[in-house]
């Protein structure tokens, strides 16, 4: 645990790097997400991530925001090879052919699971008994980077179709959508997101 800041409040060693991923983990890492299209915004973040940092992707989120209209799933689940070319040529993402095709391509899974299964929301949530999985981990070295629960969740999620999802992946998911709580119990985030209906 960092010493605390400015404002008295403990946080999380990762939270210090920066300005931006100070607002975020203060603000948005570990609160239930439970709305389709940010989780779907989160799903497309988590596989740009792969193989680089977070801050990097915190950096170009507006630039994704704006580059994929917001994450309307529906509307990219209708896109082709020619807006993938198109999203190759904006400098502002994260140019990998690979991770910018498997978004098209988990929008369009995204909406089959619908049809068929019910909400992402309620699909995914149904990994973690529909409530955070609330941990208590006393030092970064204590938190895992995957779990039971990733790994079923990326099993599931690949034999569904969907790419970039693995292990991993999933778990950085969990813990940005709430699906676990993650933050350090000395953190001030961890009582705040622990308590019933948490935010």
């Amino acid at each position: 645990m960092t010493p605390n800041g400015q404002d008295g409040s403990p946080r999380c060693d990762w939270a210090w790097t920066d300005p931006l991923s100070l607002r975020y983990h203060d603000h948005e890492w570990g609160v239930p997400v439970t709305d389709d299209q940010r989780l779907f915004e989160f799903l497309v973040l988590e596989g740009a991530q792969a193989g680089l940092s977070w801050r990097t992707v915190l950096a170009k989120r507006e630039a994704y925001r704006e580059a994929f209209g917001g994450f309307d799933v529906e509307r990219i689940a209708r896109w082709d090879a020619s807006d993938v070319d198109r999203l190759l040529g904006n400098p502002a993402l994260i140019r990998n052919r690979a991770k910018l095709t498997a978004a098209i391509h988990n929008a369009q899974r995204v909406v089959e699971l619908a049809a068929t299964s019910g909400s992402l929301s309620e699909h995914l949530w149904d990994f973690v008994g529909g409530a955070p999985v609330i941990n208590r981990w006393e030092r970064p070295s204590d938190v895992p980077s995957q779990t039971d629960g990733s790994i079923a969740m990326s099993q599931d999620l690949k034999r569904r179709g969907f790419r970039f999802v693995g292990p991993t992946i999933c778990y950085a998911f969990m813990q940005a959508t709430g699906m676990v709580q993650d933050h350090l119990t000395g953190c001030f985030r961890h009582a705040a997101l622990s308590a019933p209906h948490g935010s």
